[in-house]
């Protein structure tokens, strides 16, 4: 298997319920869930690990389920993989969620000519302050701690605006559009503020 021939150490689970008991006798450092399993769906299983566990976690999901895709991401997972896949792309996302995983103490975020810091709340573009609302710097602020991870329409509201407005997708256009016009050097073609079609955000900063 690609990933034992990686270094990983793995662990298989056919069923939902056996993998909530294997991963309760030994934690594990990240997950790979199937969206359907023969017990259940792989959404409820990561939304009860969620109740516990924050091991990254990537579902594979079928192509152009994009309805699951996104239940998944709210439901506590990553990042996901459609089928069928390139299991090197596989591997390569699952470093990127154990990177991010990794505990961090950064109080400031450079990515080529941006820079974040946190402590201050102070966001400047090749050395010069960048004017930014409270909104556009709480939103610039939860994609930047989500280095590489995308996020769901529903998920940024809520953590930005509240669950009153889970559902308004359009207050979150306007102030991804403002902020990519003051941040990017090419608003049409971001570098950093990304647009997974449907889905939801992904701020990348290297």
């Amino acid at each position: 298997m690609k990933l034992r021939n990686e270094g990983y150490d793995v662990d298989v689970a056919a069923t939902a319920e056996a993998a909530l008991a294997a991963a309760a006798a030994r934690p594990p450092d990240a997950l790979i869930l199937d969206v359907l399993l023969p017990d259940g769906r792989g959404t409820d299983l990561c939304r009860e690990l969620r109740q516990w566990s924050a091991a990254p976690i990537l579902v594979l999901s079928a192509v152009g389920d994009d309805a699951e895709k996104i239940a998944a991401l709210d439901a506590g997972a990553d990042d996901y993989v459609t089928k069928p896949f390139n299991v090197d792309e596989l591997t390569a996302r699952l470093r990127a969620a154990l990177r991010r995983s990794a505990p961090t103490q950064a109080r400031v975020l450079e990515a080529g000519d941006l820079r974040i810091d946190f402590e201050k709340r102070l966001v400047t573009v090749r050395g010069q302050a960048v004017s930014l609302t409270p909104t556009e710097y709480d939103l610039l602020r939860l994609l930047a701690q989500n280095d590489g991870k995308l996020l769901t329409h529903p998920t940024i509201l809520r953590e930005v605006w509240g669950p009153r407005y889970r559902e308004e997708s359009n207050y979150l256009h306007v102030y991804v559009s403002h902020l990519r016009r003051k941040i990017e050097a090419d608003p049409a073609r971001p570098r950093y503020l990304l647009t997974v079609p449907g889905v939801g955000y992904r701020f990348v900063a290297s």
